[in-house]
C-alpha cells in the first residue's frame, strides 16, 4: 500500500541505521516466508476491530482506543487514527498494518526517536498482542477484538463494609482509643479540657492520614474509600496502645525490662502491618509484593532505632520508661528489700572504684 516515504535514522547514530537496516530485512524475510506458506507464529486475528492501549511504567491500561479497520496511524498530528499526546512523538509516528503473512506489523515512518522494544530500536516490530512497544514517552500495545483475555478474578471484597459504616467504626476506635491513652497517662487533677484536646488531636490525625491514604486511593484505585482507611488506622492505633500498654505491664508485673526496652520495635512491626492493610485496600491484588515491601519497611525502622539508641546512650535497647502508672496489685515479681538493695551496690563500688582510678578499699584524701 501507499503512505508516506521512509527516513532515514538522523545522521551521526550509525549503531541504530544497522539495527534499523537489520529489522526491516528481518520483516520483509519474515513477510517473503510468511508468503510462501510459513505459519505465522502467535498472529493476531486479522478481523477488526483493534484497540490501542496506552499503558503505565507498571503495564496498566491508561487509555483504550478503538480503531475499527486497518492501516491504524499513530502519531501527535490530527490526522492520525490514535493521537498520541506525547511531545517526543512526531506528527506521524508509525503505521500498523497486516504483511503478506497476516502478522501485525508496526512500521517506522522515518521518526526522529523511532519505536522501541526492549531497549533496541526497531525499524519495523511484529506484533502480537502483548508486544509492548514505546514510541516517544509512551508505551502501548495493540491487540484485536478476538484477543483471549484472562478469566475474572473471585469477588472477596466485603460490599456491605464500604462507605459509612466503617469511617464511623474507624473514628469511634480512634475517639475510644485516645481518651482511654489519655486517661493512662493522667496524673494530674481532672480536667475536661485535656481528653477534649486529646480526642480533637487523635480524630484530626486520623483524618490527616486515612485522607493521604484515601486520595492515593482515588488516584490508583479509582475510589477513595476513606471509610475503610479510617477503620484501618482505628484498629492500628488500638493495637499500638494495646502493645505499649502490654509490654509497660508484663515489664512492671515480672520485673523483664526486656518488654519495655524493645517495645519499640513491636510498635515498628505493627505500624508496618497498617500500610500493608492500607495498600491492599488501594490495589489487593498485589498481596505477595506488599508482604515483602512492608518487611523491608519494618526491618530498616528497627534497625534505624537501633542505630539511634547507640548514638544517644550507647545501648542497643530503649531508655527504661514506662508510660503509664501501675498499681501495685498488679505485680507478680518479689520486691527487693533494702539490704539486698546495699549488697547489690556494695558489689558495684569495686567497678566504679577502679574506673575513678583508685584501688578497692582505698578511701580518698581530701585536702
Amino acid at each position: 500500500m501507499n503512505g508516506p516515504p521512509m527516513a532515514s535514522v538522523p545522521p551521526g547514530d550509525a549503531a541504530a541505521c544497522n539495527a534499523a537496516a537489520a529489522d526491516a530485512a528481518a520483516a520483509d524475510a519474515a513477510a517473503a516466508d510468511a508468503a510462501a506458506g510459513a505459519p505465522a507464529e502467535g498472529a493476531p486475528p486479522a478481523t477488526g476491530p483493534w484497540f490501542v492501549e496506552i499503558l503505565t511504567r507498571a503495564g496498566e491500561v491508561l487509555q483504550r482506543h478503538r480503531v475499527d479497520a486497518l492501516p491504524i496511524r499513530l502519531g501527535r498530528g490530527y490526522g492520525n487514527d490514535v493521537i498520541l499526546d506525547d511531545d517526543y512523538a512526531a506528527a506521524a509516528h508509525a503505521l500498523a498494518e497486516l504483511d503478506a503473512g497476516g502478522r501485525l506489523l508496526l512500521r517506522d515512518l522515518g521518526s526522529r526517536n523511532g519505536i522501541h522494544h526492549r531497549g533496541r530500536r526497531h525499524a519495523a516490530l511484529a506484533l502480537d498482542g502483548d508486544t509492548v512497544v514505546r514510541i516517544g514517552h509512551t508505551a502501548l500495545r495493540i491487540r484485536a477484538a478476538g484477543f483471549p483475555v484472562a478469566p475474572e478474578l473471585p469477588d472477596r471484597t466485603l460490599h456491605r463494609w464500604e462507605g459509612a459504616l466503617p469511617g464511623a467504626a474507624g473514628t469511634l476506635l480512634v475517639g475510644a482509643t485516645t481518651l482511654f491513652a489519655r486517661w493512662l497517662s493522667d496524673i494530674q487533677y481532672f480536667e475536661l479540657v485535656r481528653y477534649f484536646e486529646a480526642l480533637a488531636w487523635g480524630i484530626g490525625a486520623a483524618l490527616l492520614w486515612s485522607g493521604a491514604w484515601a486520595f492515593a486511593n482515588r488516584l490508583f484505585g479509582r475510589h477513595a474509600r476513606l471509610g475503610r482507611h479510617l477503620f484501618v488506622f482505628g484498629c492500628g492505633l488500638l493495637a499500638l496502645t494495646l502493645c505499649a500498654l502490654l509490654a509497660s505491664l508484663l515489664g512492671y508485673a515480672l520485673s523483664l525490662e526486656g518488654f519495655t526496652h524493645y517495645a519499640s520495635h513491636a510498635a515498628t512491626l505493627l505500624l508496618a502491618g497498617v500500610i500493608y492493610f492500607h495498600l491492599c485496600t488501594i490495589r489487593p491484588g498485589h498481596r505477595l509484593r506488599y508482604r515483602w515491601i512492608c518487611a523491608a519497611m519494618a526491618l530498616l525502622g528497627s534497625g534505624l532505632i537501633l542505630v539511634a539508641n547507640v548514638q544517644r546512650s550507647g545501648r542497643f535497647s530503649d531508655e527504661l520508661y514506662m508510660w503509664v502508672l501501675l498499681p501495685p496489685e498488679v505485680r507478680v515479681s518479689p520486691d527487693h528489700g533494702i539490704d539486698q538493695f546495699m549488697r547489690e551496690v556494695d558489689g558495684m563500688q569495686e567497678g566504679l572504684d577502679r574506673g575513678r582510678g583508685r584501688k578497692p578499699g582505698e578511701d580518698e584524701i581530701e585536702n
